[in-house]
């Protein structure tokens, strides 16, 4: 769909990227697109899923279409903060410190099974996440633009794992759960093999200044007086909620903007809808709410629980 108002060049060139990638997650067409809201909303995006459900494909697509800088870490428990920022080496020719960059300062990070890393090394991502720069030994580092934090984990799987403390989920601006696909699609996956074949299905289609264009055009939606409300309604709901102990924060409620802005950017409009917010809001709080019932603790019931309480705030006109 052609857009009525929005840069015409900057959709088209966001529609192209979504179909760069999407041809390497085969039956996942919702989730990339909720996928690229992030990555164009300026957030980060917390996946949660089985091993072999095409995780880190979708981190390697995504980095091969726009022709951006690509860094895998493999989270585990022996893992230092140093090793994802850097660290300061004694050069003995020149007398003095010198600063070796980590992997965080490329522009797509893969934080793989990040919850098996210990607090104190997924503590290395919050300020990064929040500021896009880090401190070292009282100096800061800015790092690359754009820069978009992809955080795998897998469920299930308990012993060795630190769970993600509140702090560190809230930098999330979506948790999405890719599941497997349908039975036809998993057919053509397993006959392709796509993940293989990444550099060949995906051509590069954009670089970091058609990203930066993208990011700044989505800024420009619209997000009337009457939908900045729907958003308060829907966090203020998640607060005063019987079920809920901890509800949604401030940052949810700019990561509900952002993310209603890109989504909506991403259809072909300059301005963002009540169907806008509906559409990412599961995915926007389902990670931040901490609920009094163990039984909602699983990703479906999260996200039934969560549309319930859309559903119950009133729809402005």
């Amino acid at each position: 769909m052609r857009p009525e108002t929005a840069p015409v060049s900057q959709h088209e060139k966001a529609l192209e990227i979504y179909s760069s990638v999407k041809r390497v997650i085969v039956g996942k067409d919702e989730e990339v697109f909720l996928f690229l809201s992030a990555f164009f909303g300026r957030g980060h995006v917390l996946i949660e899923d089985l091993p072999g459900t095409g995780k880190t494909t979708l981190a390697r697509a995504l980095a091969r279409a726009l022709e951006l800088s690509f860094a895998r870490i493999q989270f585990t428990s022996d893992l230092l903060p140093s090793d994802i920022i850097g660290v300061n080496v004694f050069d003995s020719r020149k007398g003095e410190f010198e600063f070796r960059k980590g992997p965080i300062f490329a522009n797509i990070v893969l934080a793989d099974e990040i919850n098996r890393a210990t607090p104190k090394t997924q503590s290395a991502l919050l300020e990064a996440m929040s500021e896009e720069q880090v401190t070292v030994d009282g100096v800061t580092y800015h790092l690359s633009t754009p820069f978009f934090v992809i955080a795998t984990q897998n469920p299930f799987e308990q012993h060795g794992t630190y769970p993600l403390p509140e702090s560190q989920l809230d930098r999330f601006m979506l948790w999405l759960n890719l599941g497997y696909p349908s039975r036809e699609d998993e057919i053509k996956i397993i006959e392709n093999d796509p993940a293989e074949r990444v550099e060949f299905l995906v051509q590069p289609v954009a670089d970091a200044d058609t990203v930066k264009r993208i990011i700044q055009a989505v800024e420009r939606v619209s997000v009337s007086e009457k939908i900045l409300g729907y958003i308060m309604d829907i966090v203020e709901k998640t607060r005063t909620h019987p079920e809920i102990l901890i509800g949604a924060s401030t940052r949810a409620g700019i990561h509900l903007r952002r993310a209603s802005a890109a989504f909506a950017f991403l259809k072909g409009r300059d301005f963002v809808t009540p169907d806008d917010v509906k559409a990412v809001a599961p995915y926007v709080l389902k990670h931040r709410l901490v609920w009094k019932r163990w039984d909602v603790d699983r990703f479906d019931s999260r996200a039934a629980a969560i549309r319930s309480i859309i559903d119950s705030v009133c729809v402005p006109l």
